[in-house]
């Protein structure tokens, strides 16, 4: 009897601990982290590429050039991070190493570095002046370190580059932090076997609250994901927790484009590739206004700096954000007085938050206008916290004595911008339909656009 006893109880517990692996696997029970609900309020960021390509008209460095072809006469950091910022940007990546293995800070594991450049006389760091250029701004900083390196010998022996791969990171780690986020790109990577699990471990040693980028396929713990390509947007419902052979992650989506069209570095014909206000805006509200996180890539020129045409665009696009979602444009902010939880997704104030009863799958949040408003705009953004829980909703205004739908769509997420139609009225409301957990809306937001979409 006690054995069928202690069978019976093996039996339980098992079936216990198969009934909690089973829940962890449930979508609505991933939760992020600190750290990354954190980087998820940054929302847009730059990506720097300058080295040797800059100087030979390449995006694709074969890891040959000579170090003496680097010798830009006038770097400026502080420029790159006050145009990123003008821009609206709230963090900067600077491409350490890119695939062609030329390191930008005077590295102790080779020689394919700025110290065997002309530039400052082989005394120069690149990293250091720009960790502390974007400080300076108030803005945070990155750093991307290529794991393909087409130039270092040791790159057929894994085992041999893990540990110059690892040596490099500490040396970044260490000294230029904090990070906000290191960018592992997986281009050229097919074939050649990386002991993430181990980089990881070293990174979290010293940069702990660093989140990392990574393609889905390159490794399956990313804090990160790449969205697929670098078109600027995101397709379809954007849902923040991924399933990646059958383990459930919470990794939003990072969405990264260049400046300039298909150039991610500066080439001669720079002045006809640049993107115009029009298609940088479609790209971030194709991108932050899904629920994701924009990546623009920067590029200086031969001299170290971004061209005044860039600089001038990066002011523009930062200007046109502020005409069209600024504080100061946000209708709800006249809304009629209301209760105090409805108020919390009303105030624009991203620390407070709306709730609907505890444990309700549908709900709605009511906003009431003393005289009618025009818009055609919407901005709603979910309290992830706890998870991202809206599955379907509807976006209704008070049209002739009857709700009307003007939108509606699944996924709501980190932000969610809805274009329509314009329409007049004094009552408008997010009706959420489904919701897999208690629903929670950090704000709802109304513009009136009126440009033809």
């Amino acid at each position: 009897m006690q054995i069928r006893r202690s069978v019976l109880l093996a039996a339980a517990m098992a079936a216990t601990l198969l009934a909690g692996s089973a829940a962890a696997q449930n979508f609505a029970d991933v939760k992020p982290s600190p750290q990354q609900t954190h980087w998820q309020d940054l929302e847009f960021g730059v990506i720097v590429h300058f080295g040797t390509n800059t100087f030979l008209d390449r995006e694709w460095g074969d890891g040959t050039a000579d170090p003496k072809v680097f010798n830009p006469d006038h770097v400026d950091p502080d420029q790159w991070a006050r145009a990123a910022k003008s821009a609206g940007a709230k963090y900067l990546v600077l491409v350490a190493k890119h695939h062609d293995g030329f390191a930008l800070w005077p590295t102790a594991q080779t020689d394919y570095s700025v110290k065997n450049s002309p530039w400052l006389g082989g005394k120069g760091d690149l990293v250091k002046m720009t960790s502390d250029a974007v400080r300076k701004e108030g803005m945070a900083f990155g750093v991307y370190l290529s794991p393909w390196d087409r130039h270092e010998p040791r790159y057929k022996d894994s085992a041999a580059y893990d540990k110059y791969y690892m040596a490099e990171m500490d040396e970044l780690v260490q000294n230029y932090g904090p990070l906000v986020e290191w960018w592992l790109d997986g281009a050229g990577s097919a074939g050649h076997v990386y002991d993430f699990k181990k980089y990881l471990e070293e990174l979290r040693t010293y940069q702990s609250n660093t989140m990392v980028f990574a393609d889905v396929a390159l490794f399956g713990y990313g804090d990160i994901r790449w969205v697929g390509q670098e078109d600027g947007h995101i397709h379809g419902e954007n849902w923040n927790v991924i399933d990646r052979h059958g383990d459930l992650r919470w990794r939003p989506v990072e969405v990264d484009t260049p400046l300039h069209k298909l150039q991610w570095f500066w080439h001669p014909d720079s002045d006809k590739t640049l993107k115009s206000v029009d298609e940088l805006m479609d790209i971030w509200e194709n991108s932050v206004g899904l629920g994701g996180q924009l990546m623009l890539g920067l590029a200086p020129n031969r001299r170290g700096l971004l061209p005044d045409a860039d600089v001038k665009r990066l002011k523009e696009f930062g200007e046109a954000l502020q005409a069209r979602y600024g504080a100061d444009k946000n209708l709800v902010r006249k809304h009629a007085f209301t209760d105090a939880n409805t108020s919390a997704a009303l105030d624009g104030d991203q620390d407070t938050f709306w709730s609907a009863p505890e444990g309700a799958r549908n709900a709605v949040l009511e906003a009431n206008f003393p005289q009618p408003i025009t818009f055609d705009h919407a901005l709603t953004m979910e309290w992830l916290n706890d998870g991202q829980c809206v599955q379907k909703y509807a976006m209704e205004a008070w049209v002739n004595g009857a709700w009307k739908a003007v939108a509606s769509a699944q996924a709501i997420g980190h932000m969610k911008i809805d274009r329509f139609a314009p329409v007049t009225a004094a009552k408008v409301r997010l009706n959420i339909l489904s919701s897999a957990c208690t629903p929670r809306i950090r704000e709802f937001q109304l513009f009136n656009v009126g440009q033809k979409r």
